[in-house]
């Protein structure tokens, strides 16, 4: 009797150890199993069919293109505007068949990725770039011609500073005439004959090559320039492809505090022969001298004036009558203004009246200005609301066609919506009704325009509207169809908002589960961080695995995404808060963000955060662990900017400011790395232009004083980036075996 107890028991145990093992296996995360469905996710969210992102539309404005994936693969198709009729634009296996001749490659009909450059309807054929030449192809007969060849241009790399003196003469409006570059000076060649203009340009003083000629062929706006030294970021490319030894590359790139070429506008009057330069009292301090334009009447040019430290943005006008300068418009911040996002400038009836934006009542909006005396003549826009960009102006009818977002109340104040109102302020209204971001794509007469609209929760819809005082839908263009995405278990994002520092801000961000999320797990917490001031950085339309993140959620954690305070698109307070502060990042708008989320949501383990991004995202990322290591546990860092002095000159100066100060050091990574806790991975390419590699560098080498532990990787080869396909897997496994505690699955 005894010994069946026993038995029993060790049954019962065993059954119990079994269950166990079974049990643990299925509250098991980051296994290879995990692994296996994140890149099952990857390609199941490509199954989104029938949801074309871009429109182009006939000359006529008859009818419009466009190109989508299918079961099939990508097709084209074209749309009639009045009666609705759609149908696929040309035979894929045809055209597929004579690509393929011309180019001796082998191209599948439905993996066809074309670069069309026009359509013409009426004669049923279309223009195609390919093979550094331009095509014509007739759709019915399946003819390709070749029009004529391309030529491959060297683009340089994108922060060269370039010869001023250097370029192409210039023809007067009525070529009669053309204006160049010699020996530092201005020459005037008329026939055959050349006439010095100038005089006193050297090579340490020049005239520039930048020349815009009067409507009336009498006069000229040019810079005079005295040029600065340009500081040089070198590079080691370890494993070349074309040698066995390395090559060292070299790249302009100016960065804060370097000094600038100083800028002079000058009028010439060839009738008179009189020069004026405007006086540097009006141009003190110039980070930038751009946009020179005439009147048309040619008695004023214009140009605008960014001041160093872009507190101070000016249009100047230079009257070529009786040469002087004056200010017409003097937009002035005690922060930042913020001239790479928020410009617009359009000048109506000659400069009669300037429609201008601005953030001077603590909102992006549109101002009407007196063209003759600068003054707002009346505010267009206003409200605690953003104007996001002017798509049209219709001076005829004295109305601005605009997308403006925080206009509902009751929907996320990201979200594009199409707005109209007349040049007064009046008849202002909300043209898009769906509570969904709204994109816009006009014909090129207006009477119809294309509206795609959704959310991270919602799939894409294109309807085409009748574009009138009262815009009318007319036909359902295409309606995303995602039945695979979801039966392969894809779940959409979760849109959440709550309270930031101040407990009074909507701060908004996504929330993102595995597919086989189970609410009675803990699941520790990974934040993909973008702060960078220069915009929003949340996803608002329908975008399956947005920068991977299903992928990373596989595995078993739950991601978020926010746009915390700091970031634009929403008030000019909500944005001041970067200002000479990027180290803040939005962090305390985060944290708050993740509390409340994680209040009545028991399966967010805030108590096992880790956090990761690129470039301004790797700065944050690594400031994580820095200035918030109570809150952040671990972190991966891509090619962060860790000392804003490192980086290039007109990112990091237009939030930062000039001069440069103390608190840079105090925003540096690099000089605070003694406060690091926590685990942390560095990746960076030794190829990046982008972000002088050297800052994560000198990051690393102050955190091996500091005798603080970290891992980095260091990519030959690779620029600006993330890390690439194995920068990605690292990544992983490091959320994997410090937010879980588990053992990778082996690569090998």
């Amino acid at each position: 009797m005894e010994r069946r107890i026993k038995l029993k028991s060790k049954i019962i145990c065993f059954c119990f150890f079994i269950f166990s093992l079974i049990y643990n296996e299925s509250l098991a995360q980051g296994t290879l199993e995990d692994y296996q469905r994140a890149e099952k996710i990857k390609a199941e969210a490509q199954k989104v069919y029938y949801a074309p992102n871009s429109f182009t539309w006939a000359d006529d404005g008859s009818s419009f293109w466009y190109s989508m994936q299918t079961s099939k693969g990508r097709e084209y198709w074209k749309f009639e505007a009045k009666s609705g009729e759609k149908k696929v634009m040309f035979d894929h296996e045809k055209l597929a068949r004579e690509i393929s001749k011309i180019s001796g490659k082998i191209l599948k009909p439905y993996e066809l990725d074309l670069n069309i450059r026009s359509f013409d309807p009426t004669k049923n054929q279309l223009v195609l770039i390919f093979d550094n030449a331009e095509w014509q192809y007739k759709i019915e007969e399946s003819i390709l011609e070749k029009i004529k060849e391309i030529p491959i241009r060297d683009r340089g790399y994108w922060g060269q500073r370039r010869d001023d003196r250097a370029g192409d003469p210039v023809n007067s409006p009525d070529k009669s005439q053309s204006a160049f570059i010699k020996d530092n000076n201005i020459f005037i060649k008329n026939g055959d004959v050349e006439k010095q203009v100038t005089f006193e340009g050297v090579p340490g003083h020049y005239y520039a090559a930048d020349i815009v000629w009067s409507p009336d062929n009498k006069k000229l706006a040019v810079l005079k320039v005295r040029p600065a030294e340009v500081r040089k970021l070198t590079l080691i490319e370890s494993a070349p492809k074309n040698q066995f030894q390395p090559l060292l590359q070299e790249r302009d790139y100016v960065k804060p505090g370097d000094a600038l070429p100083i800028k002079t506008p000058v009028l010439l009057d060839l009738e008179k022969e009189v020069s004026y330069a405007v006086e540097s009292a009006l141009i003190p301090e110039q980070f930038s001298i751009s946009r020179i334009s005439w009147r048309e009447d040619s008695r004023a040019f214009t140009f605008e004036y960014n001041e160093r430290g872009h507190q101070k943005y000016s249009v100047i006008e230079v009257n070529a009558i009786q040469p002087k300068a004056r200010v017409l418009i003097n937009e002035t911040s005690k922060t930042f203004i913020d001239y790479s996002g928020k410009y617009y400038r359009k000048d109506i009836a000659d400069g009669k009246e300037i429609i201008w934006s601005s953030e001077r009542d603590g909102w992006r909006h549109l101002y009407l200005i007196d063209g003759n005396t600068g003054n707002v003549i009346n505010q267009i826009t206003k409200g605690d609301w953003v104007v996001r960009n002017v798509i049209h102006v219709d001076e005829e009818k004295r109305k601005l066609i605009f997308y403006g977002s925080g206009l509902n109340k009751d929907e996320d104040p990201y979200h594009l919506h199409l707005c109209s109102v007349n040049f007064d302020g009046s008849g202002m209204k909300v043209l898009t009704k769906e509570n969904a971001n709204h994109t816009i794509t006009f014909s090129p007469d207006y009477k119809y325009y294309i509206d795609t609209y959704s959310r991270q929760d919602l799939p894409t819809v294109s309807k085409l509207v009748a574009f009138d005082s009262k815009p009318k839908d007319l036909f359902t263009i295409e309606k995303a169809e995602v039945n695979l995405l979801y039966a392969a278990g894809w779940k959409e994002p979760e849109i959440f908002h709550a309270k930031g520092r101040d407990s009074q801000t909507d701060i908004w961000g996504l929330i993102i589960k595995p597919t086989n999320f189970d609410p009675s797990k803990k699941y520790p917490v990974i934040e993909y961080i973008y702060a960078g001031p220069h915009s929003s950085h949340v996803p608002k339309g329908f975008r399956p695995n947005y920068a991977g993140l299903n992928e990373i959620a596989e595995l078993g954690f739950i991601v978020v995404q926010i746009d915390g305070m700091g970031t634009s698109n929403r008030s000019k307070a909500f944005h001041d808060v970067a200002w000479k502060n990027l180290k803040d990042a939005g962090f305390p708008d985060r944290i708050k963000w993740l509390q409340a989320a994680a209040q009545t949501r028991s399966y967010m383990d805030i108590e096992n955060v880790g956090i990761f991004g690129t470039s301004a995202g790797g700065q944050s990322s690594a400031g994580a662990l820095i200035f918030h290591n109570d809150f952040y546990k671990v972190a991966v860092s891509s090619c962060g900017c860790h000392d804003n002095r490192m980086d290039k000159i007109w990112w990091n100066e237009q939030w930062m400011g000039y001069p440069i100060g103390s608190h840079y050091e105090e925003c540096s990574n690099t000089a605070n790395a003694s406060k690091l806790q926590g685990k942390l991975l560095l990746i960076v390419g030794e190829l990046d232009d982008n972000v002088d590699p050297a800052s994560t560098l000198q990051f690393a080498d102050a955190l091996i004083k500091e005798m603080k532990n970290f891992d980095m990787i260091f990519i030959p080869g690779m620029g600006h980036s993330s890390g690439g396909a194995y920068g990605e897997k690292k990544r992983r496994d490091f959320f994997v075996k410090n937010l879980l505690g588990v053992e990778p699955p082996s690569w090998n």
